[in-house]
C-alpha cells in the first residue's frame, strides 16, 4: 500500500512564501529574523516556536484554517477552532448575519462561505434567483454556480461575457491567494460553461444607465435590465476558522432605474 506522508512545515512555509512572491530576505526581514534563520527553518534544520509558526503565518497572510496546518506541521496543537454556523455558540453571529441582510432591504444580499456557497440569502436575492432553475437553488447552492450555468441566470445576463470574465478573474485571485484545490474546480467548471443561446438578442444597457466606475452586474427582469454594483463585508479580527471564510456581498443600484424598480418591488410585496 502507498501511503502519503503530511507536509513538513519546511514545505509549507516556502510554498506559502513563493505564493506571495517574496525572497527569503523580503520576509525575514518583514518578520524580524535572520534570513539565515529562515532558511533553516524551509530546510528544516531548525524547528521554531509556536509563536514563531504564527508570526511567519500573519505575515504571509495565510488563513487561519492554513495557519492550523502550519501549527500541525511544526507539532503543536491548533489555535483556531472551527465550529458549524449553526452552533449554538455561533448565535450571535448568526444574527448578526441576518441583521445586515434584512437591513439591506429593498437590495438584494447575500452570505456565503469562502467557496461561494450560499449561507443566507434576503428577500430581494432571493426573488432574483428565482428565475434559475430549482434543480441549481437545491442546497448547498454555489451563487457563482446558480449564476453563470446555462440553466442558471445566465441566459438573463445583460452583459454575461463581461460579467463571466470579471468572475472568472476574480476567482482567480482567490486561487493564487489561498491555493484551493476546491476553488480551482469550480473555475474550470465554469469555464467550460457555453455561453446562452440567446446571448446576442439581450438587450443593451443605455449609455445613461450604464455605471463607468464598476463592472456591473446586470440581470434582464420584466422590470428592465436591472444593474448593480456590489461590497463584500467580513469579519473584523476573526479568530474562528468558520467566521474567517464567510462574507455578506450586498448589492447596490448602479443606476436610478434599477433603484425605482426595486423599491417599486418590496412595496408590491404584502406586509409581514
Amino acid at each position: 500500500m502507498m501511503t502519503t506522508s503530511a507536509p513538513s512545515l519546511g514545505s509549507l512555509l516556502r510554498e506559502w512564501r513563493q505564493r506571495r512572491r517574496l525572497t527569503q530576505l523580503a520576509l525575514a526581514c518583514d518578520a524580524d529574523i535572520s534570513s539565515r534563520h529562515l532558511s533553516f527553518l524551509e530546510t528544516g534544520r531548525s524547528q521554531p516556536s509556536r509563536d514563531m509558526v504564527l508570526r511567519l503565518a500573519e505575515r504571509l497572510e495565510v488563513p487561519l484554517r492554513d495557519r492550523n496546518a502550519m501549527l500541525l506541521a511544526a507539532g503543536f496543537a491548533p489555535l483556531f477552532t472551527e465550529r458549524p454556523l449553526a452552533d449554538p455558540s455561533l448565535d450571535l453571529v448568526r444574527e448578526a448575519i441576518d441583521l445586515v441582510l434584512a437591513g439591506h432591504e429593498p437590495y438584494p444580499a447575500v452570505a456565503i462561505d469562502r467557496h461561494w456557497t450560499l449561507v443566507s440569502v434576503n428577500a430581494a436575492a432571493a426573488g432574483l434567483m428565482g428565475a434559475a432553475s430549482p434543480k441549481l437553488l437545491e442546497p448547498p447552492v454555489n451563487v457563482l454556480r446558480m449564476t453563470l450555468h446555462p440553466d442558471g441566470l445566465a441566459p438573463r445576463l445583460g452583459n454575461y461575457f463581461e460579467w463571466r470574465q470579471h468572475v472568472l478573474d476574480k476567482l482567480r485571485h482567490q486561487i493564487e491567494a489561498s491555493a484551493d484545490p476546491v476553488l480551482a474546480a469550480l473555475r474550470e467548471e465554469l469555464r467550460q460553461y457555453p455561453p446562452p443561446a440567446n446571448m446576442k438578442s439581450a438587450p443593451e444597457t443605455p449609455d445613461g444607465q450604464r455605471p463607468n466606475f464598476v463592472v456591473p452586474f446586470q440581470l434582464v427582469t420584466d422590470d428592465g435590465v436591472l444593474s448593480f454594483f456590489s461590497t463584500t463585508t467580513i469579519f473584523g479580527t476573526p479568530m474562528e476558522v468558520t467566521l474567517a471564510e464567510l462574507s455578506i456581498e450586498a448589492f447596490y443600484p448602479a443606476n436610478r432605474a434599477t433603484m425605482a424598480a426595486l423599491q417599486q418591488r418590496a412595496a408590491a410585496l404584502p406586509a409581514m
